[in-house]
């Protein structure tokens, strides 16, 4: 599809931005020079903003209604620790680091936005912008929340680049569009000792062996299959030598779900299956269970919302559903337990290239994407604030 709803003068800019932040990407909480840049480009457009979060950024849009409930749009701004190998002209100058999820895309989208919002007139409901760092931590949410993204807010939205549809898809759907993500680990105490002499001890190694198994059953028998659920263990850690049985083994892993219900499932379903086996085995295991964000679930009202500002962007069969369940998580969560709000999804595959998933070291994005976000963005804080205005009046 050959979209670019965008003058080439602004796209040209949000492709730059892109680049630079691409460029020189940097981790959860050390955000600086993109906060700089952020800051930057906002203050050429003569839009006010503040710090917040440490290295977030919060722009405002005023309304006539100064005291009315806003609209928040937001995008967030960290990059992984990923040595890139994408062999872009613009690849990281930051070894190690990498947007390889495409947070510099999303940054890019919201500024675009911001771009077309400036020539807006007669408005009436306050549109606020913020910029987020530390999704990759689960953690930039909650600090920007503390520092008042969402004072006197009424809805928000977000969106994400995703891989897996073509350029001009926006993904517009009620219910679940992500997972909860908990991490749990598990510490076995054994009985170390030769390996020759396998009777004398306790093998926290193959404890650790079985609960591996073991824990593979829980999503494929004891979870109804209409529940997407994953759990995986991502890490296993034991034994110093070929020749000595382990006293000591750690695992750990993740945890995933779209139903709360299931989410608790599971987690119980770790503890007493790691208990058993300990017990089976008279080895010492204990499991500890470190929640993380909630699950992501659209309401259906604010999916409306955002098909509508979608389909002033781009055609109506590229605006759809989900095909398959999105188990990845995003703590856009935090902020929709809060208030109301919708996250979408953007088709973004490159044509004739391979579509490397988010978080590789290979991973991009057709730019195109930039300006089909930026021109979704400006469309839904018109729609929203129509439904904010519509919500003081009824």
């Amino acid at each position: 599809m050959d979209i670019q709803p965008l003058s080439d003068s602004l796209f040209t800019q949000i492709v730059d931005f892109r680049r630079d932040i691409h460029q020189h990407p940097e981790l959860s909480w050390e955000e600086h020079r993109t906060q700089d840049r952020i800051a930057a480009f906002l203050e050429k457009l003569g839009v006010p903003f503040w710090t917040a979060a440490k290295t977030g950024i919060i722009a405002e849009f005023p309304g006539a209604l100064s005291d009315a409930p806003r609209v928040v749009l937001r995008a967030d701004t960290d990059a992984l620790p990923i040595i890139e190998e994408t062999g872009l002209p613009f690849a990281s100058e930051n070894k190690g680091v990498m947007h390889a999820c495409g947070h510099d895309g999303h940054t890019s989208m919201l500024l675009g936005a911001a771009s077309l919002m400036t020539n807006d007139e007669n408005r009436k409901i306050p549109v606020r912008l913020i910029f987020q760092p530390a999704e990759e931590k689960a953690s930039g949410a909650k600090a920007m929340i503390a520092d008042g993204a969402l004072d006197n807010a009424a809805m928000i939205f977000g969106g994400h680049i995703d891989r897996h549809y073509p350029l001009g898809t926006i993904i517009a759907t009620e219910g679940p569009v992500n997972a909860s993500s908990d991490t749990f680990d598990i510490f076995i105490g054994g009985k170390g000792g030769h390996a020759a002499r396998p009777h004398e001890t306790i093998d926290a190694v193959v404890v650790g062996s079985l609960l591996v198994m073991a824990i593979q059953t829980i999503v494929s028998r004891e979870v109804n299959p209409a529940h997407p659920s994953v759990v995986t263990v991502g890490r296993f850690d034991a034994g110093t030598a070929s020749n000595v049985i382990s006293a000591r083994a750690h695992l750990s892993g993740t945890i995933r779900a779209q139903d709360f219900d299931v989410r608790m499932m599971l987690q119980e379903s770790i503890r007493r299956i790691s208990k058993s086996i300990g017990q089976l085995h008279g080895a010492e295991v204990t499991v500890e269970i470190r929640e993380g964000t909630s699950a992501v679930i659209n309401p259906p009202e604010m999916a409306d919302i955002c098909r509508r500002a979608a389909l002033e962007v781009v055609p109506e069969e590229f605006v759809h559903g989900l095909d398959t369940a999105n188990m990845g998580a995003e703590d856009f969560a935090d902020y929709m337990e809060e208030i109301p709000g919708c996250y979408v999804r953007f088709g973004s595959i490159l044509p004739d290239q391979f579509p490397f998933p988010a978080h590789s070291s290979k991973f991009d994005f057709d730019e195109r994407v930039l300006g089909v976000g930026a021109a979704y963005y400006h469309a839904l804080a018109g729609i929203a604030s129509m439904a904010v205005l519509e919500q003081l009046e009824g």
